[in-house]
């Protein structure tokens, strides 16, 4: 059985309710094709979708592959993408210890408490409940990681588990291993994508004015960071430790998030063994998951996507999952998924 949503939120959900995702939510706030992919999300695989005679892709989930770049580049994801990798090449310029360390923090922060805990098994699996101004505030953290907020991102991720390595997967390795690395959010699909892609696959953040103000603060929340970085090392050593604290707090962190994070979309999709037969290629990549925080179990969190702990066997480390325990020790995360479901094949 899924987890109940806590219970500030179970009020907005009291009539009938069906799955996006994973994630319950009010059915006669849906239009067809958002209920069309509630029934398809997670309940059925593609395979077994297709099996069945009743999953045919979307036509606003194609991804047209063929001419991604029709309407050329997504410019301010491009410049973006460029200027974190481009300030990270200063690093062997201001290095100290201090910043190094300060990287590595603030890497597990927003790589392991924003992105994999926050964005991805909170905010997209709902694979614990938690009260509502901790998702805001992992929502938050995880913006801190480069990423994107959380609407595109979780949006993004559900449409992945809908369709993943079939025909609508956003990044499939099958259309290229660079693609599904990092290509694949560099077009510009134009402003009508990305409202379909919010309606279909968020609904439940769409509605949060929250989530939309955490996406609009994507950019300048980044701005502050550096400057709180910058002033903490210059006000405590000097401007050389200001610096070193801005380019390896913020870039070279970033270029680490950024990277093990595609990792996942792109490795974990071509190597690595596989403990369950999905209807997908998803493997499990020890050296992805030991980089990106547990997230490299992947064929296992394929198989049973709703599950808060990745690594399925005792030597699977999973840190993320680790975190979601310390917060259930202190009464801010309930409802955490541990097991495999009985009697329930995987995805």
């Amino acid at each position: 059985m899924a987890p109940q949503l806590e219970a500030a939120e179970a009020t907005e959900f009291e009539t009938d309710t069906l799955t996006v995702a994973g994630l319950q939510l009010d059915s006669s706030q849906l239009d067809d094709s958002q209920v069309m992919a509630a029934d398809v999300a997670l309940e059925q695989t593609p395979a077994q979708a297709v099996a069945a005679g009743n999953r045919k892709v979307h036509p606003d989930d194609e991804l047209t592959i063929k001419d991604p770049w029709a309407l050329g580049y997504d410019w301010p994801i491009v410049i973006w993408i460029a200027v974190v990798h481009l300030g990270a090449l200063a690093a062997p310029f201001v290095f100290t210890w201090k910043a190094v360390g300060l990287c590595a923090f603030l890497a597990w922060l927003t790589g392991s408490i924003g992105v994999c805990m926050g964005y991805h098994r909170q905010l997209t699996h709902g694979s614990f409940a938690t009260y509502r101004p901790i998702r805001w505030l992992l929502a938050f953290i995880g913006g801190l990681s480069g990423e994107g907020s959380a609407l595109t991102w979780v949006a993004n991720h559900r449409k992945h588990h809908l369709y993943s390595d079939h025909d609508g997967d956003p990044h499939t390795p099958n259309d290229g291993s660079w693609w599904s690395h990092m290509f694949w959010f560099m077009p510009n699909f134009g402003r009508k994508h990305y409202r379909t892609l919010l309606a279909r696959f968020a609904p439940d953040l769409d509605k949060d004015p929250m989530m939309h103000f955490l996406h609009a603060m994507f950019l300048p929340a980044h701005v502050i960071m550096g400057s709180i970085l910058f002033a903490i090392g210059y006000y405590g050593w000097d401007a050389y430790t200001g610096w070193s604290f801005v380019v390896w707090g913020m870039f070279v962190r970033l270029v680490y998030v950024l990277h093990v994070t595609w990792f996942v979309n792109s490795a974990t999709h071509l190597w690595g063994y596989r403990n369950y037969e999905t209807s997908d290629n998803s493997r499990n990549l020890w050296w992805v998951a030991l980089l990106a925080f547990g997230e490299g179990w992947h064929n296992n969190h394929h198989a049973y996507q709703r599950m808060a702990r990745q690594g399925h066997k005792w030597w699977e480390i999973d840190t993320t999952y680790w975190a979601i325990l310390a917060l259930e020790k202190v009464g801010l995360a309930w409802n955490v998924v541990k097991e495999v479901p009985k009697h329930t094949k995987p995805a």
